[in-house]
């Protein structure tokens, strides 16, 4: 998840390089390691989790292309599977709604949420606060005891107390994992942007038996 209202250099640096990968180039090495790490467990293919990164890139590289958005918003892109998940607040909700059409436009994204909450940006203490939210909850999602189920195939993105679940799971694994997070203290909501698969082909990096 990318925080726009940080620096944007290094993430366009990192944009620059995953374009360069997406061409062939030995830029794909330094890309390599989060995205190396991230296949190993992935359900998306490889070439959709490059995607996914792409997208973020773009995302924030529009953002900062557009002034009058930049200043009146501080807002977020996760992409999952080409899905955009939008988090923030704007100030009004055409800036919201300008910034989500700009997102739909991008290469690859099949769809976009528009989670923006339209007020003042949240304070700094709440960001803390969201972060240690997200540690929890990966936390907590670990001891699910389920056939096939891996941790690291939730994406977890809390925003202002409501937290957002994303990936590629069954729909007992989608409960389950809501129903984990549900329960830690300082989650005002718990909201599914899950895929729903069938169990039978749930892991594509499972042996076969």
């Amino acid at each position: 998840m990318n925080r726009f209202s940080q620096p944007p250099i290094p993430l366009l640096l990192a944009a620059a390089l995953c374009s360069a990968a997406l061409q062939g180039c030995g830029a794909f090495a330094v890309v390599g390691a989060t995205y190396g790490a991230a296949v190993v467990y992935d359900r998306r293919s490889e070439q959709a989790v490059l995607d996914d990164q792409v997208i973020e890139f773009r995302a924030l590289e529009a953002y900062w292309k557009t002034p009058d958005i930049r200043k009146n918003s501080s807002v977020s892109v996760t992409s999952y599977d080409h899905r955009a998940l939008i988090t923030g607040q704007a100030r009004t909700q055409e800036v919201s709604d300008r910034y989500a059409r700009i997102v739909s436009q991008l290469p690859k994204v099949k769809k976009v949420y528009n989670e923006v909450e339209i007020g003042p940006t949240i304070s700094l203490q709440q960001r803390t606060t969201d972060t240690y939210l997200t540690s929890r909850a990966k936390l907590a999602i670990q001891s699910i005891d389920l056939p096939g189920f891996d941790a690291l195939r939730v994406k977890v993105v809390t925003e202002n107390g409501v937290m957002y679940l994303m990936g590629l799971v069954t729909p007992e694994e989608g409960d389950a994992t809501a129903e984990k997070v549900r329960r830690i203290p300082g989650v005002s909501r718990v909201v599914k942007i899950f895929e729903y698969i069938e169990p039978q082909r749930h892991d594509r990096n499972a042996e076969p038996t």
